[in-house]
This record gives C-alpha cells, sequence and structure tokens, in this order.
C-alpha cells in the first residue's frame, strides 16, 4: 500500500463506546426480532432445536433408537406413520466473533478517517453488545477466557483486543474446534491467499457451525486510485515497491481484485455461510443491520440440522 503517516490504532477499550453509539441506534425489541421470530426480550431466548425442554416444536417421523415414550400415539394413529414429538431445547446460542490483527489491517488512505482495524473492531464489539442484549452467551475466538452473556464479557473481549493489538498475530483465525451449532462471525480484510482461507474455513466450519464473514476493505484498495509515481510499502514488513504510474496498472489490479472477492463469496456459499463486503469509509450502522438480519437467519439452519428436517 502507499507509504503514509502510520497512526497508532485507536484503543479498542475507547472503540467500545463507538460500538455502543452504534448498537444504540437499534432497539432491544428490533434486535430481538432480527435474531429470532419468537425472542424473549427481558432474558435469554431459546435456541429452537430438538432437546430437553417443555414447550412443543414438532412432529417427525420415528426412527430406530428412538424412545417409546417419545412416540405421540394419538397422533400417530390419525395417519399411517409414527410420529416422535418433540421439544424445544432452551439454550442460548454462543456467538464467537473475531476481527482480525494482522498488521495490513491498520492501513487508513486518504480516502476513509477510519482504520480497517478500528472499524473491525467497532463491529466485532458491536455485534456483541447486542447479542448480550439478546440474552446470548459471547466469545472472543482466541481469547483466554470462557463465553459470557453479561457486560464484563464485552469489557474482557475489549480488553483483550487492546492487549493483543501490538502483537505480530496471523491474518485469519487460529485453528479452533468451536462447539456444535454455535455461530461465528469473522472480520477482516481477508488477502491472504484463497488456498490459506478455504482451509482455515473449512476447518471451522468442519464442526456443524454457522458461519459469518464480513471483509472490511479501505475504499483505496478497491478502486486503486494512484496517480503518479507511488511508493507502495509492505505493512509489518520490510517490502518495497516505487511505480511511477500506478494508474497503468488500474484494470488489472481491479480485476485481481474482484476475482479474489469472487472467491471469497464462492467459498462461503460452499460453506452454507453468509458473506458481505464493508468499506470502512462507510458507516459502521450501514453494515450491521444486514448483519443482524443474516444472524437471525441461522435459527432456521440449526433448527433444520439439530432436528432431522
Amino acid at each position: 500500500m502507499p507509504t503514509m503517516p502510520q497512526n497508532p490504532p485507536t484503543d479498542p477499550l475507547a472503540l467500545r463506546h463507538d460500538a455502543e453509539a452504534v448498537a444504540g441506534a437499534f432497539p432491544p425489541l428490533l434486535i430481538a426480532a432480527e435474531r429470532i421470530a419468537n425472542a424473549v426480550v427481558h432474558g435469554a431466548h431459546g435456541r429452537r432445536r430438538a432437546g430437553p425442554g417443555e414447550d412443543f416444536w414438532q412432529y417427525r417421523r420415528y426412527s430406530p433408537g428412538d424412545a417409546a415414550q417419545q412416540i405421540d400415539w394419538r397422533k400417530s394413529a390419525r395417519g399411517k406413520q409414527v410420529l416422535i414429538r418433540e421439544n424445544e431445547w432452551e439454550a442460548t446460542n454462543t456467538l464467537w466473533i473475531w476481527a482480525s490483527q494482522g498488521a495490513g489491517m491498520h492501513y487508513r488512505s486518504k480516502l476513509s478517517d477510519t482504520p480497517k482495524y478500528d472499524r473491525a473492531v467497532t463491529l466485532a464489539l458491536a455485534v456483541a453488545i447486542l447479542s448480550v442484549r439478546a440474552g446470548e452467551r459471547v466469545a472472543a475466538i482466541g481469547a483466554p477466557f470462557a463465553p459470557g452473556n453479561s457486560d464484563l464479557t464485552v469489557n474482557r473481549i475489549a480488553g483483550w483486543y487492546a492487549s493483543t493489538k501490538a502483537r505480530d498475530l496471523p491474518c485469519l483465525p487460529p485453528a479452533t474446534a468451536l462447539p456444535r451449532f454455535s455461530t461465528c462471525l469473522l472480520i477482516g480484510d481477508f488477502f491472504s491467499p484463497l488456498e490459506d482461507i478455504s482451509d482455515t474455513f473449512a476447518a471451522l466450519a468442519a464442526s456443524g457451525i454457522a458461519g459469518h464473514i464480513v471483509q472490511v476493505v479501505d475504499p483505496a484498495e478497491e478502486s486503486f486510485p494512484f496517480e503518479g509515481h507511488t511508493e507502495f510499502v509492505e505493512y509489518g514488513g520490510a517490502g518495497k515497491l516505487p511505480i511511477g504510474k500506478p494508474q497503468s496498472l488500474r484494470d488489472a489490479y481491479r480485476e485481481k481484485f474482484r476475482i479474489h472477492r469472487a472467491g471469497l463469496s464462492d467459498l462461503a456459499g460452499r460453506l452454507g455461510w453468509t458473506f458481505m463486503v464493508h468499506h470502512s469509509d462507510q458507516p459502521a450502522s450501514r453494515c450491521l443491520m444486514p448483519l443482524y438480519g443474516a444472524l437471525s437467519r441461522d435459527d432456521r439452519m440449526h433448527r433444520t440440522a439439530a432436528g432431522g428436517g
């Protein structure tokens, strides 16, 4: 990227105030409605999948191994199939968030007032705040503390990002075995080779979790607006590349950028995950609403996976 003043990244503890402001734009009732249609606003809501509980959820056909006491004989007698009565498993979901701390995330061009890292952490904390308000448990992938559903958990996540911001961290999330039926939210620029990204995401998806990918990019990274002699420098490295007429590379650069993004979108589709793009010069709230809409649809996917159809 072009040489520019290296402003130190904003402390994630301070970014929490921005995250609070973004989250505050969405009333708790609306968040509960986006998360799940039958959410309980004043407390933890039920994850609608089969399991121990008191509320009826659905009927399904009997399968070998089902307990006889699960058979609804009255309902079965009305038709030609033996039906199992399943109740709803009332358990809070765990949302695992990850914001890339790679060196390139601290890039900010003249087209944006916000470094990518600041925006990624702001979005991650805003989602965590909204999830806690809706009764969800949240955790940060790679953090040394357990999931929780309180403001203390959000503060711990913010503090953990503050304590790790100066480290030489990878651009992709660490190999982590997440509990089945969890949800993960991955936020970064994802400029790593597609092969590496595919291997990392496939390992996470192997446990049956729902995934959401948000690619945060600076507008200059996508439009490549550079004119005249420009020196591109490697964030976190010693590489430098002076180019006399960068505009001559613009079309080729944009095409490569397009292909890479299409690869990310295709990968998300193969995994059954969602993919969206957020530009750092745009308000964080513009990304938050569709992101929460995508998170709310996880319930239908988890319900099908756990309920058998």
